[in-house]
């Protein structure tokens, strides 16, 4: 099937954005209190799991730092399949470390199952409407 299904593109763009604003306000909060992430890290039931990847403390802010980036690059439509599939990656471990282990009943896992399904809309499809960086493509 060759189908063209029509979306209006402000209703991609406010799906971005609002999209966007959980991973920013997530972004700000690890930069602004590493220590805590670092102790949330420590008291998940899947600790171990983050453990392999290195010091809670560093992790807390590099994933700060990477959520914060691109969450606004995801709000301005910079680099829009890029920023999504950056912000996916940097989901996972969260999700395993910080969700998994409270039980398939927590609604917080549910919420980043929600956001793993937003990113992947704009991984798939890559929406050029209302972004700033809009290469054209060559054919």
């Amino acid at each position: 099937m060759n189908k063209q299904l029509a979306v209006n593109g402000i209703s991609v763009l406010l799906f971005r954005m609002s999209l966007s604003g959980i991973f920013i306000s997530a972004g700000a909060t690890h930069l602004l209190n590493p220590s805590g992430v670092a102790e949330r890290i420590q008291a998940a039931a899947m600790s171990s799991f983050a453990m392999l990847m290195g010091d809670p403390y560093l992790m807390g802010i590099l994933s700060g730092y990477a959520l914060l980036i691109g969450g606004i690059a995801l709000l301005l439509g910079l680099f829009t399949r890029w920023a999504a599939l950056g912000l996916f990656f940097v989901l996972i471990p969260i999700t395993i470390t910080i969700q998994i282990g409270n039980g398939l009943m927590h609604g917080p896992l549910w919420k980043n199952v929600a956001l793993f399904g937003g990113l992947l809309f704009f991984i798939i499809n890559n929406p050029k409407v209302y972004r700033i960086y809009n290469k054209t493509q060559q054919q």
